[in-house]
């Protein structure tokens, strides 16, 4: 009701258990805790929380400027609500190697099943945009190194992305996909490959399970589930998709209001207060707060008079 009903570490041997070669464990992205609640009602396996998403959701693009305690903080938020796994975005880790140990131990507190670290250079770009500047391999794999090894629970999974396939080709990617495992990784996000047969290597050349993100707008076509589970494809991601789903719908009903002066010809798309209150187990505690507060509050009293008694 409150919270989550599953420890972090019960969330964390799920996932492991989810990526297998193959499944294409749809995670779609939550961006509030209301929607991961949908996400679990729905029979997703687990919840994506992406860094952009995180930013944009803040008035910020998605270059780097968000900090480890606004990214922390709301995976705390999208964790508690649900008994799914949530993998979050960590972007290029918040620093040196140092600070990306840090960052994964913020995370395991925070409730987090996993996230992944990536290889850009600092300011980050979006991984479907152009322009993207990545880090040596040397620097990479340190990032993946520290956070591999500042982890305090071991199921905590260490995700490493590269963008390296955009800059370099798809050969030099998988190069350092294989390094990244070397370096600790459990598992690999290659950013913006451009068609199946893409993923079909990179799955193969892998002895982890490996990513693949659906993002509307980007490098990548939105394949199939079906698509992806046959080229070898572990999880399947749509980061930003509810988000973009929500604020479209946001801007028609202002534009309604704008123009007509009432809402009223958006309600039929609106979820219910019925639905709503369904969604956030009102009755759940409306229940449990009459079960506690059944007794009789004592008056108020002045300071010269003796207090009521109380029973312990």
């Amino acid at each position: 009701m409150l919270s989550s009903t599953l420890s972090p570490s019960q969330k964390r041997r799920a996932l492991r258990e989810l990526l297998t070669p193959g499944a294409a464990q749809p995670f779609p992205g939550a961006f509030t805790p209301l929607s991961a609640k949908l996400i679990e009602e729905k029979g997703f396996p687990g919840v994506y929380v992406s860094g952009a998403v995180i930013a944009n959701e803040l008035g910020l693009p998605d270059i780097g400027l968000t900090t480890l305690s606004e990214v922390a903080g709301r995976g705390a938020q999208i964790a508690r609500s649900t008994d799914l796994p949530c993998l979050i975005d960590a972007d290029t880790g918040f620093g040196e190697p140092m600070n990306v140990a840090r960052t994964i131990q913020e995370l395991e507190d925070a409730g987090l099943a996993g996230c992944h670290i990536e290889d850009q250079v600092n300011p980050k770009r979006c991984g479907h945009l152009d322009g993207k500047t990545m880090v040596d391999l040397d620097t990479a794999a340190q990032r993946i190194r520290a956070a591999a090894d500042g982890r305090r629970d071991g199921d905590f999974l260490v995700m490493a992305r590269t963008d390296l396939r955009a800059t370099d080709g798809l050969d030099a990617a998988i190069d350092r996909m294989k390094a990244l495992v070397d370096a600790g990784a459990d598992a690999i996000f290659p950013e913006a490959l451009v068609d199946l047969g893409e993923f079909e290597q990179v799955c193969a050349a892998l002895d982890v399970p490996v990513l693949a993100n659906m993002t509307e707008f980007g490098k990548s076509a939105l394949f199939t589930r079906e698509q992806l589970a046959s080229a070898g494809v572990a999880m399947v991601i749509y980061p930003v998709t509810l988000l973009r789903a929500a604020m479209g719908a946001a801007e028609r009903v202002l534009e309604t209001i704008a123009a007509e002066g009432t809402q009223e010809p958006r309600v039929p798309e609106m979820l219910t207060r019925a639905r709503l209150y369904e969604l956030v187990e009102y009755e759940s505690y409306t229940r449990f707060d009459s079960s506690v507060f059944d007794f009789e509050v004592p008056a108020a009293h002045r300071p010269d008079q003796t207090p009521p008694s109380s029973k312990e």
